[in-house]
């Protein structure tokens, strides 16, 4: 079949699931993952061939996109800020609005080391999934030493190809946040990079305690009330552990990772949290009653109230 009759057919199958604008991106992503054809490509040669097995792989990427899959998830891979990541089902597709966070920590960082003499930053990222925040901070903050953290092992090891595809070094940590009290990791072990671990507790030894100067974090924050918000493809295809919190304790992460950042933070050292956008007033209000100050709330491209920063305040 030549490519602008399959173009046809596809734009066809698809009609009655997206707009025309999201029909034509999903064919020249996939006329360029699969056949290595540009738009322009395509335009200038409409009548090329496509041959029967590349016939069969478009075929199987469009019935999954009929069934209201991700693209990415169909590709097995997306971008993020600028950089190249592998994704499946047991991790979030990466947003937009947390390519904006990623800005804000590096204007932070930029901030914080002008002119300064100071110990490489030591950063902790809770809720890795992807990677995505520790990675692309590794690839702008090079002296940094980046810890990650996940309670899913099988997103650890999406987490760890990203950091090899990328070429960074991240200390990766298996644990369940909410019933984590101290942050802690094998003394003997501290100089490694990329290694398969729990956080452990105190009793076992040796063990060093783990301080950061920056901690960040994008937890699960979407109510249960608010699924009817959450697209389909969202809901049938996206990891529900990375996304939903009872509509009763909708801050739980937030509350037990600030408890967290006062123990593990440096002096000023920084929290920030990616948000719920419905929920920027309570979650200012929680960190106030911990004893955070200079509490920064702000939104994203779209307006909505999408993350905060604050300091740890110091006595």
């Amino acid at each position: 079949m030549i490519v602008k009759n399959y173009r046809i057919d596809f734009t066809q199958q698809l009609s009655t699931i997206y707009p025309k604008t999201e029909i034509d991106s999903f064919f020249f992503i996939l006329m360029d993952e699969y056949l290595h054809l540009k738009r322009i490509d395509i335009t200038l040669n409409p009548d090329f061939e496509i041959d029967n097995t590349n016939i069969f792989i478009l075929n199987t990427a469009l019935q999954r996109l009929k069934n209201e899959e991700p693209i990415q998830y169909i590709l097995g891979n997306t971008e993020f800020y600028g950089y190249p990541f592998l994704v499946d089902k047991n991790t979030l597709i990466p947003r937009p609005e947390t390519e904006e966070l990623v800005e804000w920590i590096l204007d932070e960082t930029a901030k914080l080391q002008k002119g300064k003499e100071l110990n490489p930053l030591r950063i902790l990222d809770i809720g890795t999934g992807t990677g995505c925040i520790p990675i692309s901070l590794a690839k702008n903050l090079p002296t940094a030493t980046i810890f990650a953290i996940d309670i899913s092992a099988d997103a650890l090891k999406i987490a760890k190809k990203n950091a090899t595809l990328n070429h960074v070094e991240i200390t990766f940590l298996q644990a369940d946040i909410l019933k984590t009290d101290s942050l802690e990791a094998p003394a003997n072990k501290m100089k490694q990079s990329n290694f398969d671990t729990q956080i452990i507790s105190s009793e076992t030894n040796p063990t060093k305690k783990l301080n950061f100067d920056i901690i960040i974090s994008n937890p699960p924050y979407v109510r249960e009330l608010e699924k009817a918000e959450i697209h389909h493809n969202v809901l049938q295809n996206e990891p529900h552990l990375a996304l939903f919190v009872s509509d009763e304790n909708p801050l739980i992460f937030y509350n037990k990772i600030a408890d967290l950042a006062k123990k593990h933070l440096t002096k000023n050292g920084i929290l920030f949290f990616e948000i719920n956008q419905y929920l920027g007033n309570e979650t200012v209000k929680m960190l106030k009653e911990k004893g955070f100050k200079n509490i920064e709330l702000r939104k994203d491209l779209f307006g909505n109230d999408r993350m905060i920063k604050v300091l740890k305040k110091t006595s």
